[in-house]
């Protein structure tokens, strides 16, 4: 089993940066790809970039491509999203999550979820 705990998130103004991070406990964190998520009020949780379990492969969505950087250190089971360029549309609750099989976007294919954290980009 894998606990996921996020944090890192805050205020930012438009244009900002802000570093997440999310620890994971567990002896097989490195045996799962990772996602990050964000949950917009009213509007579905969407995978905004991952990570497979080794870091060689990553996928993020077109809304962030260039602006987000998903990475992670195994040693330390830390996952962590850097983001640049941030804009008002990007506030959202941010969630790490786990997957054990092949890559997929929909949330409900992932086993572990951390609590998120909230990021909020004021104009």
């Amino acid at each position: 089993q894998v606990q996921l705990v996020e944090s890192g998130g805050g205020l930012v103004q438009a244009g900002g940066s802000v570093r997440l991070s999310c620890l994971g406990s567990g002896r097989t964190f490195s045996s799962y790809d990772m996602g990050w998520f964000c949950q917009a009020p009213g509007k579905e949780r969407e995978l905004v970039a991952y990570i497979t379990r080794n870091g060689r492969n990553t996928y993020y969505a077109d809304s962030v491509k260039g602006r987000f950087t998903i990475s992670r250190d195994n040693a330390k089971m830390t996952v962590y999203l850097q983001m640049n360029s941030l804009k008002p549309e990007d506030t959202a609750v941010y969630y790490c999550a786990a997957e054990s099989g092949p890559f997929t976007r929909l949330s409900s294919n992932y086993e572990y979820w951390g609590r998120g954290t909230q990021v909020t980009v004021s104009s």
